[in-house]
Formats: C-alpha cells, structure tokens, sequence
C-alpha cells in the first residue's frame, strides 16, 4: 500500500455495511479506506470479513464499540506492516 498523504486519502463519510456475527445479523460505519484495509487484511488471513469481525468483536468486550474496534485492529495491522518487529 503506498505511503498515504493527505493529497491521497478519500476524506469521506463513514459507510454503513452488513456483517453477520456469530449468527447474527448487524451493521457497522466505517470510511472507505477502512472498508478496502480490512477487507485486504482478512484476505490475507484466509478469513471472510464476517469471520475477522467476529474475532474482533468477541475480542473488544464492552470496552469499545465494534467500529472502533475495527478501525483500531486496522490501524494495528497497518503499524506492524510497516514497523515489523
């Protein structure tokens, strides 16, 4: 993924899917280019996107809510992509 700037990064509104947790059936907001990184992280993990948020979301307790959890896990995966240790 390239280096982002703020020249290339889509400001947009958060986009509001559906995502099956577990059985049951939920929705979540997030920007696009959070959409397009999760998608390509549980690609990547061999899992569909409904497999990778029921982890996160069995994961987060009642600390957070699941698109922040989301967007953190994102965020998280970018950093040891681009500082492995």
């Amino acid at each position: 993924m390239p280096e982002p700037t703020p020249e290339t990064i889509a400001y947009s509104r958060p986009r509001k899917r559906s995502l099956t947790l577990r059985g049951h059936r939920t929705s979540v907001s997030l920007e696009d280019p959070f959409w397009e990184a999760f998608r390509e992280i549980a690609r990547r993990r061999g899992q569909s996107v409904n497999a990778l948020a029921s982890e996160i979301d069995a994961a987060r307790g009642t600390r957070s809510g699941l698109a922040a959890a989301i967007r953190l896990f994102v965020l998280a995966c970018m950093t040891e992509d681009r500082h492995p240790r």
